[in-house]
C-alpha cells in the first residue's frame, strides 16, 4: 500500500472520532478555505488580522518574549514574527510527522510539546523537542507511548504535562512527568462517564482547568492539580464551552463556546458560528462575549494569550465557493 493510501486510510479512522479530528479533515474538501491568523486587543476591542492563508492553519502559541506565534497546518508546526509576517518558518518535528492542533510551549520558552501520530499507526501521542526544531540525528522525544494522547498543559515548573486520553473507552485527563529519566507511567485525573478534555495549569501550578461534558453540556471546570475538588465553573447550558485558557497574570480564562442547539456536548467542529468568551479566573461572574467568528475547531485550541495578558491570538475562517 502506498503512503498516500495509507494515510487516507489512517485520516478516516480518526475520523471516527469526529471530536478530536483535526480540522482540515473537518472542512468541505470542495471549497477553497481561508484562514486569518487573527489578535484581539482586550483594552481596546481591536481585532486585527496578521495574515491571511489559502490553507487551513490553526492553534497559534503566543512565544514567552512575545515576538512570535506558532501554528500546526498540514502537519507541521511554524513560527511567524509578528512584527514581520512575511518571517514564517518551518519548525522541524521528527519523527512527529503529523501534528494536531494541541501543542504548547515549556514555560522557559525554550521547548515545544506537540501531539502528533507517526508512519507507524498515526495515532496521537505526545513529543518533546527544543523549540529550534528536531532531526534525524536529534529526533523528538516520546513521552506518552500510549495513544491516543492529545496534549493540552504543561505546568509552570516544567516536570509535568496535562492532557487528554482515550484508554479503555473513555477521555479522561491524565499528567505524565517530563523528566526523560522518568518512567512513562500516567496519573489519571478524571474519571467521569464522558469527555474530560482541555486540561491546562494556572498560572501558580496550584490548578488545571478543563471542560467536561458529564453534566449534560460542555463545560468549564477547574480541579487541583492533584485531581480533587473538581469543581464546575461556567453554567451556561445555553452553550457547550471548550478548552479554558488562564492569561498569564492568573486574572481570565478564555474559551471557546457554541450554541447548544447547534453542537451535541461531545463535539467541537470546525466550520461554526463560534463565541469567544471571558470569565474572571478568580472570582464567580458573568460569561461574558468578546467577539463572534465563523471557525470553531482550530481558532483557540490552545492557550493564545500575549505575555502581557492584555492580548491573545486566533484563528477566524471563510469558505468560498
Amino acid at each position: 500500500m502506498s503512503r498516500t493510501l495509507i494515510f487516507t486510510a489512517a485520516l478516516a479512522l480518526a475520523l471516527h472520532f469526529t471530536s478530536l479530528a483535526p480540522l482540515a479533515a473537518q472542512h468541505p474538501s470542495d471549497r477553497s478555505i481561508t484562514s486569518r491568523l487573527e489578535i484581539y486587543d482586550l483594552e481596546t476591542g481591536a481585532r486585527t488580522v496578521l495574515r491571511e492563508f489559502p490553507f487551513v492553519v490553526e492553534a497559534p502559541n503566543w512565544t514567552s518574549d512575545g515576538r512570535f506565534l506558532i501554528y500546526n497546518t498540514s502537519g507541521q508546526i511554524h513560527r511567524i514574527e509578528i512584527a514581520d509576517p512575511s518571517n514564517d518558518t518551518l519548525i522541524p518535528s521528527f519523527p512527529a510527522s503529523s501534528c494536531n492542533n494541541d501543542h504548547v510551549l515549556s514555560p522557559d520558552g525554550t521547548r515545544l510539546a506537540v501531539s502528533s501520530g507517526t508512519a507507524d499507526d498515526w495515532r496521537s501521542r505526545i513529543y518533546i523537542l527544543p523549540l529550534s526544531g528536531s532531526s534525524d540525528e536529534c529526533p523528538a522525544r516520546l513521552v506518552t507511548p500510549l495513544a491516543p494522547s492529545y496534549l493540552h498543559g504543561w505546568s509552570p515548573d516544567g516536570t509535568t504535562l496535562a492532557y487528554c486520553a482515550e484508554r479503555n473507552g473513555n477521555y479522561d485527563v491524565y499528567t505524565i512527568s517530563t523528566d526523560p529519566a522518568a518512567s512513562p507511567v500516567e496519573t489519571r485525573l478524571t474519571s467521569a462517564d464522558g469527555l474530560d478534555d482541555g486540561s491546562e495549569y494556572s498560572p501558580d501550578g496550584a490548578y488545571i482547568w478543563f471542560n467536561s461534558a458529564r453534566s449534560g453540556t460542555m463545560q468549564i471546570w477547574r480541579m487541583l492539580a492533584d485531581g480533587s475538588r473538581q469543581t464546575q465553573i461556567t453554567l451556561d447550558e445555553t452553550r457547550n464551552s471548550w478548552f479554558p485558557h488562564v492569561s498569564p497574570d492568573g486574572r481570565s480564562v478564555l474559551y471557546i463556546a457554541y450554541l447548544a442547539s447547534e453542537v451535541s456536548p461531545g463535539d467541537h467542529p470546525a466550520g461554526k458560528d463560534v463565541e469567544l468568551r471571558i470569565i474572571s479566573a478568580r472570582q464567580s461572574g458573568p460569561e461574558e462575549t468578546l467577539l463572534t467568528l465563523f471557525g470553531g475547531q482550530g481558532s483557540l485550541n490552545v492557550n493564545s494569550w500575549a505575555p502581557d495578558s492584555r492580548r491573545f491570538a486566533f484563528v477566524s475562517y471563510e469558505y468560498g465557493e
